[in-house]
């Protein structure tokens, strides 16, 4: 499977998206926290792991 932008994007967004769908499905905290504080946070998480993750993959594929 070849990853472009539009599927890692996508992936990404699912993946958010099945996190706030099961935090607010299963009542651990009121809604309005999980859509207004955690979501974009794992967003922000999420984005800063993809960058540091092809980094890295891009220095093993030149560093040897």
């Amino acid at each position: 499977m070849e990853f472009n932008r539009g599927i890692t994007g996508g992936a990404l967004v699912g993946i958010v998206a099945l996190g706030t769908a099961g935090l607010i499905l299963t009542e651990m905290m009121p809604a309005q926290i999980v859509l207004m504080m955690v979501t974009p946070s794992m967003l922000v998480f999420g984005l800063l792991c993809l960058v540091i993750g092809v980094k890295h993959g891009e220095y093993r594929t030149t560093a040897r």
